[in-house]
């Protein structure tokens, strides 16, 4: 919603103030259509160039992304922190032996079924089940747990990323496209140096479009939108650092209590949830579900 809001805003106040001054819009009516086929149209080209299929189909999906916000709200990091209650007191319980029905088959799992949104991301389940099957293992160094889940966080970080440097990229090269733009405007102006003053000065201003439409849509949306979706990837990358968080504080001994709580303090603060809060959602869980 906010993101509609500043296009409107940035449309209104750069439109708004031209007209206020006294500017007239039939060049800009005129020549733009023309000129977002140049700049638009070689901006794509580049973007085809520059990328795979697969990157140039994420950053598709991606706008849909920046428009919803960030995957996961504060009732999910909510859930987050039961579900890992339920597997790490588990462990403390029964044993890394009592884990494996839930690690492999997590479909059919109690714990698991029970917080759908979390069980249907991809990279979270097998983040989980994956660490959990090394514990199995005996691979329980905390240290290099830690190490091997935060690489495993950096692949998917960059990997995520990839959509937003793209958009990034395009806005990069939008300014130039517009000079570009202005450059065959001007190319054709001085094709028709025998005209009129009043027509010369009409090219050169349609020509100027050119300049003006590349700068406006790299700095105005194609940037900022750039920009939105790294934000939003970013806080989305929070949320397997939780799990990694709650879990490397399992291996360092700490009750199943404890290693929630770690996890809890390190939730954003404006979605964190309180101690109490955290509590009474442990507490609602069922019994047969533990």
């Amino acid at each position: 919603m906010l993101q509609i809001i500043g296009i409107v805003v940035v449309f209104v106040m750069v439109f708004g103030g031209f007209w206020l001054a006294g500017g007239h819009f039939e060049v800009i009516i005129h020549s733009a259509p023309l000129e977002m086929v140049i700049i638009g149209g070689s901006a794509v080209g580049a973007m085809i160039i520059a990328n795979s299929g697969g990157n140039l189909m994420a950053t598709l999906k991606s706008f849909g992304r920046i428009f919803a916000g960030p995957k996961w709200k504060a009732a999910d990091y909510s859930d987050l922190l039961c579900l890992l209650y339920l597997l790490t007191k588990l462990m403390k319980q029964k044993g890394v032996i009592a884990l494996e029905s839930h690690i492999e088959n997590p479909t059919e799992s109690a714990i698991f079924t029970r917080y759908p949104k979390i069980s249907k991301d991809h990279f979270a389940l097998h983040f989980i089940c994956d660490t959990l099957r090394m514990m199995t293992m005996n691979f329980e160094d905390p240290h290099q747990v830690e190490d091997a889940m935060d690489k495993q966080i950096e692949k998917h970080h960059h990997e995520a990323l990839v959509p937003a440097n793209a958009l990034q990229m395009m806005a990069d090269g939008l300014p130039a496209l517009g000079i570009v733009a202005a450059v065959l405007g001007v190319v054709k102006t001085m094709g028709s140096i025998t005209e009129p003053p009043e027509i010369l000065g009409y090219m050169i201003g349609s020509a100027l479009v050119g300049t003006f439409l590349g700068v406006f849509l790299a700095y105005g949306f194609v940037g900022p939108l750039g920009t939105r979706l790294t934000q939003i990837i970013e806080d989305d990358t929070l949320f397997y650092r939780i799990i990694m968080d709650v879990l490397v504080a399992h291996l360092h001994g700490n009750a199943a209590q404890i290693s929630v709580e770690i996890g809890r303090g390190n939730v954003p603060t404006t979605i964190q949830p309180s101690f109490y809060d955290l509590e009474e959602s442990i507490k609602e869980i069922p019994p047969e579900v533990g």
